[in-house]
């Protein structure tokens, strides 16, 4: 017994072998002494620091020079840094409006803008003037004349000729041919006067003019008066400018193939008030107004249901609708003839219906010889 051998237990039969496992196993691990495991070494934590109060600083107050110069330039106040304010100065809004304004009205921007302010004042609080018969002068000289202007000058480029026969003051009787199919004749002759003779021109119009309700205002603010033969004797006797178109609606209802051939002047009431009031007669001759709405044709049956004397057809009316209205830009002459003077007859001349119609007769073979001869001088129809 003594020489028996002890085998451990737990080692399977095999001494210093364990579990044949190269870890202790969990009995062994029981058995050993527990060892406190190493804890990393805390660091040291930062010294909390005692945060210091700020003591406000209170800027010095500035000056009212000051102020202005940070509002107006803020980079240039005298700090280092300085934020831009939002939007647009001020300044800036004025420097851009005076600008603009030059820019506009040119370089006397001032009194043109203070005489608008005007015009607008008057014309809001009714601090204007209109004859008997509806004339606005003010209206007439700022609004119609401006608006005609650049059609006269730029589109049709109107050549003027005899202005010096139109008298600088005193009633006269401008007479002249009546074209166009629509009567832009009468417009441009209006402006004409004005510009160049500086006087306004009172033309009488038909019966149609005053039945249009837009039309019928427009043309009384413009100086348009009833044809009629009182009121020509009392704007002939007052020292207006009165201007006729004896052809009417045959004159600038003519087709085309008739151009500048005059049609019957009327029973020459025109005459019969320039010899009652003694003033001259200026004949008229328009060259250009024939070819701006070329008439080629008519609708009677339509014109009739319409109230109107004819529905002119043109080339390019109706056919381009309303592009077709803009009319051609041929080129103009207007040419104002030798006066013919009525004050040598005496008062009961203006009753003889002989005498009425030679004098009509003269005015009318006047403004025919003169129209040719301007045809005869004109290159072409557009220059």
């Amino acid at each position: 017994m003594g020489d028996a051998e002890i085998i451990p237990i737990g080692t399977r039969g095999k001494p210093g072998r364990g579990t044949g496992s190269a870890k202790p196993s969990s009995s062994a691990r029981g058995l050993a002494p527990k060892v406190a495991a190493k804890s990393a070494p805390k660091r040291p934590s930062a010294p909390i620091e005692t945060p210091v109060p700020i003591t406000a600083q209170v800027p010095a107050p500035r000056t009212p020079a000051e102020e202005v110069a940070r509002a107006v330039h803020p980079a240039g106040a005298g700090h280092a840094e300085r934020e831009t304010p939002a939007g647009i100065p001020a300044v800036d809004w004025l420097a851009g409006f005076t600008s603009a304004a030059v820019e506009v009205f040119g370089s006397d921007w001032e009194p043109r803008l203070a005489a608008f302010l005007a015009f607008l004042r008057r014309r809001l609080t009714g601090d204007y003037s209109v004859d008997e018969y509806g004339f606005d002068a003010e209206i007439t000289q700022h609004f119609f004349m401006a608006a005609i202007r650049p059609v006269a000058e730029k589109w049709f480029r109107i050549e003027v000729r005899g202005v010096e026969n139109i008298p600088a003051s005193g009633g006269a009787l401008v007479v002249s041919n009546h074209s166009g199919t629509i009567p832009v004749d009468g417009l441009m002759t209006a402006v004409t006067i004005h510009d160049h003779a500086h006087r306004f021109l009172r033309p009488l119009g038909a019966d149609l003019v005053f039945r249009l309700p837009v039309v019928s205002e427009l043309a009384r603010k413009g100086g348009v008066t009833l044809a009629c033969n009182d009121d020509a004797e009392r704007m002939l006797k007052g020292g207006e400018i009165v201007g006729v178109w004896p052809e009417g609606f045959k004159g600038i209802g003519k087709p085309y193939s008739e151009r500048y051939k005059l049609q019957r002047f009327g029973r020459g009431g025109f005459v019969s008030a320039a010899i009652r009031t003694g003033v001259p007669i200026i004949p008229t001759s328009v060259v250009g107004a024939e070819e701006i709405y070329p008439l080629v044709g008519n609708i009677p049956s339509l014109a009739r249901l319409l109230g109107v004397p004819y529905i002119p057809i043109t080339p390019l009316f109706p056919l381009l609708g309303p592009l077709g209205l803009i009319p051609l830009p041929s080129k103009w002459i207007i040419e104002f003839g030798e006066p013919i003077r009525t004050d040598e007859y005496d008062a009961g001349a203006a009753d003889d219906p002989m005498l009425v119609f030679n004098v009509t007769d003269q005015v009318r073979e006047t403004i025919q010889q003169t129209l040719y001869g301007l045809l005869m001088q004109r290159k072409s129809v557009f220059s």
